[in-house]
């Protein structure tokens, strides 16, 4: 039995990706994925009947393991993934809209390297005190870690992982569950390894974003690892949410002035062999606003052989230590755009709502990069954080409407005394769905003041300290995460 993943429009679904942290590559019995060939403006309705076409043509095979399909792709994607024979696939693969058939195989978490088992710490983590102070720590900074408190108002974080242990205290009510991705799965994090992540990125005591949303996007199971359908599945939605949350932004914007969304951020500290249909997955969601943090990998190889750690949109990170060293797991390469905390890293766990676990792998750098991105995105635009003047910048005052923000806070009473002529000169008129996206169908994030993703991981590139990591082989970059922290007068930390 094969399972298949069939894409319409402008991309194609992935298949399902191998572990990053083994160079061993497991298949999932039976799965494979089909990308169709490049349509133009592919629709649901068109999905649909290719969808019914896959599904008919297995009616009269012989079927042992789990026949039809298993998911149907509607969002930066367009496809289905299913199970199918032999006979089946090759009538599949003979159809011409289909472009590629990929087998499917398993995902993983990125864990701990072997040997890299630590007990839980009380203590605050070395990592944040790291990422807002450009010199190595010392004694006295070990501990310090130097934030703006309202970094990550506004910005809703997807953790696509194995969930989130939303009633975790440190959580402060901002964890939230998303969605649940595998069939049959319940809602929680029976593994772990989401929460950390999700507690680097955003908890009270160990975040770095301390007032993000965070969105568990379960898509692995408690043993930490799932098929790539379901990873695909996970961006998918997230991604869909994010253009949602966009869109409103976009239509308040218009209508106030203002907006309290400043973007999404999603995380995916998990990952496989080399997959084109998952980096193009991330890369589409990417290109529609959505910003990408994604680990190297804990092979100690060249991260471009691993996804989503090739795809070149994202924000691809490599581990760091406290010794400022390159972590001896931690992927390298010309993928690797920059590096963070990953050694040693405590945040929060399962088993309580004050459970706390320390561990590492580049899955810990990631999350901090995450983080960080949240952090920058609620404070771009602002005297703290505006390292581009960008379009987005520019948008940001050029598109304010003085007239519909007053219109918007006065009571009924008082606007039926305003002429009706004034209204209609002053108020912004409507306008078609069309006109939220680019002219190559992408949203346009800066239409609510925000800052695209491609500007916002270059200026963190910008932002980064340089020369400051050891261990690097060649063709790696030498930058380390640094969120610009600076004093009342304006200084920066050393």
């Amino acid at each position: 039995m094969i399972t298949v993943a069939v894409t319409l429009g402008l991309l194609a679904v992935p298949a399902l990706a191998t572990p990053l942290s083994t160079s061993t590559e497991p298949l999932i019995r039976g799965n494979v994925g089909l990308n169709l060939a490049p349509v133009p403006e592919a629709t649901l309705d068109d999905l649909n009947a290719h969808a019914m076409a896959v599904q008919s043509h297995d009616e009269t095979s012989p079927l042992t393991d789990g026949p039809g399909l298993t998911h149907i792709f509607d969002g930066v994607l367009k496809g289905v993934a299913g199970k199918f024979s032999d006979a089946t696939l090759d009538k599949i693969r003979a159809m011409p809209e289909v472009e590629y058939v990929e087998r499917d195989q398993v995902v993983y978490a990125i864990g701990e390297p072997e040997g890299e088992k630590h007990a839980s710490q009380n203590d605050a983590p070395w990592g944040l005190a790291r990422i807002s102070h450009r010199n190595k720590l010392g004694f006295s900074t070990f501990k310090e870690y130097i934030y703006e408190p309202t970094g990550g108002e506004g910005v809703d974080v997807y953790v696509i992982d194995t969930g989130i242990n939303v009633k975790h205290e440190e959580f402060e009510g901002r964890a939230h569950w998303g969605h649940t991705v595998p069939q049959n799965d319940v809602d929680e994090d029976g593994n772990g390894h989401g929460t950390h992540c999700a507690g680097t990125i955003a908890s009270r005591k160990y975040g770095v974003a301390k007032k993000a949303q965070v969105h568990a996007v379960k898509v692995l199971g408690s043993n930490g690892s799932g098929s790539m359908a379901d990873v695909v599945a996970g961006v998918t939605w997230a991604s869909k949410q994010a253009q949602a949350k966009a869109i409103e932004a976009i239509k308040e914007f218009r209508a106030t002035g203002k907006t309290s969304h400043k973007g999404s951020v999603a995380n995916m500290s998990l990952g496989g062999g080399k997959s084109p249909a998952l980096d193009r997955a991330v890369n589409a969601a990417v290109r529609n606003g959505m910003h990408f943090a994604v680990a190297a990998g804990n092979d100690n190889k060249d991260a471009c052989n691993y996804s989503p750690a090739a795809a070149e949109l994202a924000v691809t990170v490599g581990a760091s230590t406290l010794g400022d060293d390159r972590a001896y797991f931690s992927n390298f390469g010309p993928c690797v755009d920059i590096f963070a905390p990953g050694l040693n890293i405590l945040s929060t766990w399962i088993g309580s709502k004050t459970a706390t676990n320390t561990i590492s792998g580049t899955s810990m750098a990631s999350p901090h990069t995450a983080g960080l991105l949240a952090y920058y995105l609620s404070l771009h635009g602002t005297a703290t954080f505006n390292p581009v003047l960008s379009d987005a910048s520019k948008a940001l005052v050029s598109n304010w409407n003085p007239t519909a923000a007053v219109m918007a806070i006065l009571p009924n009473w008082m606007s039926a005394f305003i002429p009706a002529s004034f209204i209609e000169k002053n108020m912004p008129v409507s306008v078609s769905v069309e006109s939220f996206y680019n002219e190559d169908g992408s949203l346009d994030v800066t239409q609510f003041g925000g800052i695209t993703p491609a500007q916002l991981k270059q200026a963190l590139i910008d932002l980064g300290e340089r020369g400051k990591l050891s261990a690097l082989p060649e063709n790696t970059v030498n930058i380390l995460i640094f969120n610009n922290a600076t004093d009342a007068k304006g200084h920066p930390w050393y």
